[in-house]
């Protein structure tokens, strides 16, 4: 089964899964992806942190994965 990613997916957990969506946070402005803090935070509340838009942050991962 695929990974679905929801606004509460585990930022480590992710990349535990697919080291690939590191590029799409970087991308997004979410440059911390090596705290080992952002490891235990999900998408929204890094997301609330960085004042980003988690649905199309969710949208973006999601969609890369789609079309892996």
């Amino acid at each position: 089964m695929a990974l679905q990613v929801t606004k509460d997916s585990i930022i480590g957990e992710l990349l535990m899964q697919d080291r690939g969506i590191a590029a799409i946070l970087m991308q997004s402005g979410m440059h911390c992806v090596g705290c080992p803090s952002s490891a235990g935070e999900s998408l929204a509340e890094a997301s609330l942190v960085h004042g980003m838009d988690v649905e199309k942050l969710v949208k973006d991962i999601n969609d890369y994965l789609a079309n892996k």
